[in-house]
């Protein structure tokens, strides 16, 4: 696994500050409700996203830029940690509940 793996895999699975408390069911259901319209947002931003990233590709002699590369890295980590805590994998809230890392 190169640095980048091991950075990118340290930030999804790193450790991760539990919260005091749990969350009663009704407000997980809250969470859980709001997390989703969230990811549905982001479905449509990395949409945006990748058609923008192909034409930067196509006029740039197939380099992709940097930035938005880096952009998809730290969306799909948070879309990761948010599909944890919607599957009671965790019980630690993405972004903007806690850091976003």
């Amino acid at each position: 696994m190169d640095k980048e793996e091991e950075k990118i895999a340290g930030r999804l699975h790193g450790e991760q500050i539990e919260p005091e408390k749990a969350d009663n069911l009704l407000e997980r259901l809250i969470y859980v409700l709001i997390i989703a319209v969230m990811i549905s947002f982001a479905q449509t931003v990395l949409g945006v996203m990748t058609v923008i990233q192909f034409i930067i590709m196509l006029v740039n002699n197939k380099q992709p830029n940097e930035r938005i590369a880096d952009f998809g890295t730290d969306l799909g980590i948070w879309v990761a940690k948010a599909a944890r805590y919607q599957t009671a994998a965790s019980t630690v809230k993405p972004w903007p509940w806690t850091d976003l890392d």
